[in-house]
């Protein structure tokens, strides 16, 4: 995929950085990448958020998305024929039931990972060691989700399964890794206060579910502790959804004027309402690992972004402006908001979330600024906390 991009060493301090290998114009996506693994968040998957359990797909047709996130089960979606998922061609696993997009997803999901992971006809049993550290996991992490045990599971279930164990290991070793202070620091963010015994607790359960002896240093506190920091530093949020895409495609309709006023004025409405329902929670939400976009380090003046217009698990890279070869790509990972706040906030946010204090060109030019938050930034100080310790740029 990487073509016009390539990840490259900067320094011990600041690791990998990716790099324009040509120049790239505004507006173009500069690679197009696949996740070594993903999965879908756990409460986000119990409420019914129905998604491919391999690609992360959304499963709904767009009316059932609007009916649900709405709670009105009567609600008509005008042209059904935007809505581009294909009932047909799901699938299900036939021994435990998940559900797949299509019979490649179902294949390529049994080919990784899930002959470990499936759970059979013990799908429901809560005494099944999978469950447990599954529940273990939501009473530990409520919503908003950042992170999932699953995703660990799905590291070890891959390299169970595979023939070559040491090309998945390299695989998985080229994201970045922390210091030992460092990765406490991330497991406490990732669980909060009470996590010491947390984080012991679920060491025990993964290894009664997972173990193996060829992984036997993943299962130790520090190894375990270890696996926990990669996916909460690298793990990249993805969310999907079948009603963004049937609003992306009624946008692209060439309709009269007055038609088209209408369809705006609806769309307009119905994400009031389904605000007032169900809040910000509109997506299929999960995370995965990917090799060139965790090489994207941080900038307060980004030049590209990351999104999921395809509706699954691929990521897309776009340019916010012209880049020329050899110059740095660079994305943010704070939101718009949290962008336009002063330098002291912006890394306020950066060093608890991801351990490190943004030198980027806008940072420079502020350097002289006050170390002061402004009054109307203390008042929303608090709501940035919890929900960054992953790029929340999940937008579809």
């Amino acid at each position: 995929a990487g073509a016009a991009a390539e990840a490259r060493f900067i320094s011990s301090a600041k690791g990998k950085g990716l790099f324009a290998t040509k120049n790239i114009r505004k507006g173009e996506t500069v690679f197009v990448e696949r996740p070594v693994v993903s999965s879908q968040f756990l409460w986000n998957a119990l409420y019914n958020y129905r998604a491919c359990d391999h690609c992360l797909r959304a499963l709904e047709t767009a009316e059932e998305n609007a009916q649900r996130l709405l709670g009105k089960s009567s609600l008509v979606l005008p042209h059904p024929e935007q809505c581009s998922i294909r009932k047909d061609l799901h699938q299900q696993c036939p021994r435990c039931q998940v559900t797949y997009c299509s019979a490649e997803c179902r294949q390529a999901a049994l080919e990784q990972y899930h002959q470990v992971l499936c759970l059979g006809p013990s799908r429901d049993d809560p005494t099944h060691p999978l469950n447990k550290l599954q529940e273990a996991w939501r009473n530990m992490h409520y919503p908003p989700e950042t992170s999932s045990i699953m995703l660990m599971a799905r590291m070890v279930a891959t390299i169970k399964q595979a023939k070559d164990k040491e090309w998945w290991i390299k695989a998985f070793s080229q994201f970045c890794s922390k210091t030992a202070n460092e990765e406490e620091e991330i497991v406490h963010k990732l669980l909060g206060d009470k996590f010491k015994g947390q984080l012991e607790l679920l060491r025990l359960l993964f290894t009664e579910a997972l173990y193996d002896e060829y992984l036997s240093r993943w299962f130790t506190p520090e190894g375990f502790r270890s696996l926990f920091a990669l996916v909460g530093t690298n793990g990249q949020g993805i969310g999907t959804s079948s009603l963004s895409q049937w609003v992306h495609a009624c946008d692209a309709l060439d309709l009269p004027m007055l038609e088209r006023e209408e369809l705006d004025a609806f769309i307009d409405q119905l994400y009031k309402d389904i605000e007032k329902e169900s809040g910000e929670f509109l997506n299929c939400e999960g995370s995965g690992l990917y090799v060139l976009q965790s090489c994207c380090n941080h900038s307060c003046i980004p030049n590209a972004e990351t999104s999921f217009p395809e509706n699954n698990f691929l990521l897309h890279l776009t340019a916010l402006e012209d880049i020329e070869a050899g110059e740095e790509i660079c994305i943010s990972y704070l939101d718009c908001c949290q962008r336009e706040r002063s330098r002291h906030s912006r890394n306020k946010i950066l060093r608890e979330n991801y351990l490190f204090t943004c030198s980027c060109p806008k940072c420079l030019a502020q350097a002289d600024d006050a170390d002061v938050t402004s009054d109307e930034e203390e008042e929303g100080e608090g709501e940035t906390d919890d929900a960054e310790l992953e790029d929340e740029m999940t937008d579809v």
